[in-house]
């Protein structure tokens, strides 16, 4: 499938490497032909505008399973601890009918889906510049499990808002 993509607005990027690109249709992103791999997406795709962009730690039990497994090392698993997490990382915002942090791709297969975002980061001496970042969820009984990323041990890690990465 060719998907349509676009540069991450305000991108700037060092001589040589490839500017970062965005999916331009998310809906694209979620079409499947089967029914069970698009479901997982869209669980995936709401449980993130809502209770990780929009701060709704509220309705978590909408989208994540009560024994879930967390292999961030700055959150310990359980619902419970990722509501808490939310509630002392971010304020409650509205509800946008999209993520709005730069996404690139998401891929479902078996009972996992992946999403991978354009990252801005800033280097040792105050230059931007952009990474990758992926969420990998492992969906059981219509719930959100277990989950992956990158993260590393971080005391500024407990902080982070996902709203601080947009680029508009």
């Amino acid at each position: 499938m060719n998907m349509a993509t676009q540069l991450v607005p305000g991108a700037s990027v060092p001589e040589g490497q490839t500017p970062p690109m965005v999916a331009a249709d998310h809906a694209q992103l979620l079409a499947s032909a089967d029914p069970v791999l698009a479901a997982n997406k869209r669980l995936c795709y709401d449980m993130y505008r809502i209770v990780l962009q929009g701060g709704h730690a509220d309705r978590a039990h909408e989208f994540i399973a009560e024994g879930y497994i967390q292999h961030n090392p700055n959150v310990v698993s359980g619902r419970a601890a990722l509501e808490s997490f939310i509630r002392g990382s971010r304020p409650a915002r509205e509800v946008r009918p999209t993520i709005e942090l730069p996404l690139v791709s998401i891929v479902a297969e078996r009972d996992m889906v992946t999403m991978a975002f354009v990252r801005t980061e800033t280097g040792e001496v105050g230059e931007t510049y952009h990474t990758s970042w992926f969420d990998l969820f492992r969906i059981q009984d219509g719930r959100i499990a277990e989950h992956w990323d990158p993260a590393i041990k971080s005391a500024a890690m407990l902080r982070t808002d996902p709203n601080s990465q947009r680029l508009d």
